[in-house]
């Protein structure tokens, strides 16, 4: 079974518990997931099955977003509610106040990653740093905020949802946690719903309940997505058989023998029977197209 199957992941559960949980459900190993979602976050996890994996480590940048719920007047250690309470402090934030600050996080923004978070320093992950009461210095990263909205906001308890859309290696919690520090009273997040990612909506996600169902019922294939579908902005070559038969054995082809431009370097790459070979890489400087990553079937 090749292609992406589409998890709206579950509270409480890491990334990796869902792979274990599937490998139980499917009955096989070569799963993997693009975009790695905390415990406490919900929602969209790609997760990638059979030859498909390969596709995990060239997949196109695209943005994911959210829906975030925050609370002012607390700052956390882990920028979240799950954290320790750090700090407490009152709240007299008015609607204007608040959208006032948010103006500040749109565009491109200056992010320093959280503590308690995935990313390396000195081989070692921060939040195992973290969690010895070690503060390691942090790369300042450049993040992209295409859209931040407040969907509500009740004034008197101080807490309220945001819809956030952002490049890839955004922490939203940091976001939040900035926000309070700029109002002066803090805050942490409540929640977190990944809404979309890699282009794939919340919509098309099933939970892993409804995945044993559809296994038990035989009908795995119908929630199977095309690994194509994620290249589908890369330019189309189609194979003819002999130059399909050379393709599958990583023979590289003359450029001048494909309708392709200057503007490209990757490609989507068909057989001529139809099915989906992979990404083939323009080599303009020896004039060949390379085969970059084979993610289809035989061609034959």
């Amino acid at each position: 079974m090749t292609g992406i199957i589409l998890i709206d992941k579950p509270k409480d559960f890491t990334s990796f518990d869902v792979i274990a949980k599937m490998r139980g459900i499917l009955h096989m190993k070569k799963l993997g997931h693009s975009g790695t979602l905390d415990p406490m976050a919900t929602g969209v996890l790609p997760v990638f099955s059979g030859n498909a994996t390969k596709a995990i480590s060239i997949l196109p940048v695209k943005g994911k977003s959210y829906r975030a719920g925050f609370r002012l007047g607390i700052t956390t250690d882990t920028y979240d509610i799950t954290g320790t309470i750090v700090k407490e402090s009152p709240v007299s934030v008015s609607d204007t106040e608040l959208l006032s600050a948010m103006d500040r996080f749109r565009g491109e923004i200056s992010q320093l990653p959280p503590m308690y978070s995935a990313i390396k320093v000195g081989g070692k992950k921060l939040y195992e740093l973290a969690r010895k009461g070690i503060e390691a210095e942090r790369p300042i990263r450049q993040v992209k905020i295409t859209c931040l909205e407040l969907d509500c906001f009740d004034r008197q308890r101080g807490e309220g949802i945001l819809t956030v859309s952002c490049s890839e290696g955004t922490y939203i919690r940091s976001i939040i946690h900035d926000m309070g520090k700029l109002l002066g009273c803090g805050a942490a997040m409540t929640s977190l719903v990944r809404t979309s990612a890699n282009g794939f909506p919340l919509e098309k996600c099933i939970t892993l309940e409804k995945l044993e169902q559809l296994r038990d019922e035989d009908k795995l294939d119908t929630i199977i997505t095309p690994v194509e579908e994620l290249f589908t902005d890369y330019p189309k070559i189609v194979l003819n058989e002999k130059r399909s038969a050379l393709y599958k054995n990583g023979v590289k082809q003359s450029l001048s023998q494909f309708p392709i431009n200057d503007e490209n370097d990757l490609y989507s790459v068909y057989y001529y029977n139809g099915i989906f070979a992979g990404i083939g890489k323009a080599d303009r400087e020896n004039g060949v197209l390379r085969v970059y990553k084979n993610l289809g079937g035989e061609g034959t």
